[in-house]
């Protein structure tokens, strides 16, 4: 293991500080890029298909995959980030321990939510906004993505988190890429008249055999290199001292928090959309999938850089660590104020692409001028969240999901509603994203202070 750990130090201690970042936020970029590609393939495809219905299933499916992405961010994030802290101490065996307690409640988390949804599948779609003519559609959509999916698809991103805690980025990378372009090239077949003529149906049995794959090779990499890595499967690693549990659970149950919280939003603004139709529902589905290409970008960038602002935290190598936040910040604002131009300038010829509607396509571009305005103030939210998990510290990540969700955008979409209809929805998200933007830069300022001798 001598030669592959020099390797990790040269990466999060000695390497130009742009290279670091770039060799470990690039192929998660890509890989969260393709992923969104693979998420709005499902939506290219079964729009062509030029039923609304069908579209608005994988739209009302939303909040349960947010669910979905809970139990990941739990266990991955708080797993990883107390990996890199731990490297940054030269403790490796509390990294080991890390990778395969947070490995096995992944795996337990993912299984109670297969469960509860085969077992409360009725309610559960009730609770999403379905009617009885969406109600078919997005319970076929959400019994392969969730029923069926839930154990490959958390498992694999499980995986991915805690290799790019290590430093193995490009591997992560290949893992959930492989994935994603096998649900791509699966999708038309499973989708279309010419194939199976699923349509949504079709859309989740691509995701889950996609998954399937990625999450096998996830196991054949890490058995590959046992001896190489500190990712572990052996159930003989998993601690339950409060040292490791407390320290994945403090940085972990923010994230769930925020998903949860996620939940209660998108299905108020689900509930209220639907109410305009399942055009206007289908719109706001689509503009939500093309936004979430600018997201995985600084999800991908603040996210990535995590494990280097952590390890060079633990080893009290502070200049280091706060030029690699300073130059994450120039990247990601530089590349949002770009893509905030091209959704007002454009909006309307891309939503086009997805479906050609033209309340649709007004509709959704009016969408995209709201979140393309809150790209570049959520970059920062993102980023002191990430400092924050890197750090771990989950009081103030958990502080910012009851303001974003509680007190600003659900009562924001509440009052917008009331006041302007479907249109002052589209700029809740961009009202809360202003003030949080304001919040997380006087929160990043205490927290170097007092953490990082700023």
């Amino acid at each position: 293991m001598k030669q592959k750990t020099i390797s990790r130090e040269e990466l999060f201690e000695k390497s130009p500080v742009w290279t670091a970042i770039f060799t470990l936020t690039i192929p998660m970029i890509i890989s969260s890029l393709v992923a969104m590609i693979y998420n709005l393939s499902d939506t290219f495809f079964v729009g062509v298909l030029n039923d609304s219905v069908q579209n608005a299933a994988i739209t009302l499916t939303a909040p349960a995959m947010t669910l979905f992405y809970g139990i990941t961010n739990l266990f991955g994030i708080g797993a990883s980030s107390l990996m890199s802290r731990s490297m940054g101490q030269k403790d490796f065996e509390t990294v080991k321990r890390a990778s395969a307690t947070g490995i096995y409640l992944a795996l337990i988390g993912a299984i109670a939510l297969s469960a509860v949804t085969l077992i409360f599948n009725s309610p559960t779609l009730q609770l999403l906004g379905t009617d009885e003519i969406t109600f078919q559609a997005t319970k076929d959509y959400l019994f392969w993505t969730v029923c069926l999916g839930s154990v490959p698809g958390i498992m694999s991103i499980m995986f991915s988190y805690l290799l790019r805690a290590e430093g193995r980025s490009l591997q992560a990378g290949i893992g959930q890429i492989s994935g994603c372009l096998l649900n791509i090239i699966l999708d038309p077949f499973f989708i279309l008249p010419f194939g199976l003529n699923l349509g949504a149906a079709g859309a989740g049995l691509a995701t889950f055999l996609a998954n399937c794959v990625a999450c096998t090779y996830f196991l054949l990499l890490i058995c590959r290199e046992k001896g190489n890595t500190y990712v572990c499967i052996d159930p003989a690693f998993v601690t339950f001292k409060r040292y490791v549990l407390s320290n994945i659970f403090i940085v972990g149950i923010p994230g769930v928090f925020q998903n949860v919280l996620n939940v209660m939003s998108m299905t108020i603004l689900n509930n209220i959309v639907a109410g305009y139709g399942a055009d206007v529902v289908a719109a706001v589905g689509i503009a939500n999938k093309i936004n979430q290409l600018p997201i995985q970008i600084v999800f991908g960038f603040t996210q990535g850089v995590m494990p280097l602002i952590g390890y060079n935290f633990a080893a009290e190598n502070f200049p280091r660590m706060k030029e690699t936040i300073r130059k994450t910040y120039v990247v990601t604002l530089s590349a949002l104020l770009g893509i905030l131009v091209l959704f007002n300038a454009a909006g309307q010829p891309i939503v086009r692409f997805f479906m050609d509607n033209d309340e649709i396509v007004r509709t959704g571009a009016w969408f995209l001028s709201g979140f393309g305005i809150s790209l570049p103030f959520m970059c920062i939210d993102f980023m002191v969240v990430g400092i924050t998990q890197a750090f771990g510290m989950g009081r103030p990540a958990l502080v910012f999901s009851f303001l974003r969700k509680v007190f600003l955008e659900i009562p924001l979409i509440l009052i917008l509603n009331a006041a302007a209809g479907v249109m002052g929805i589209a700029y809740a998200q961009c009202a809360t994203e202003i003030m949080m933007a304001v919040i997380a830069l006087f929160v990043q300022r205490s927290i170097l202070k007092h953490r990082a001798k700023a």
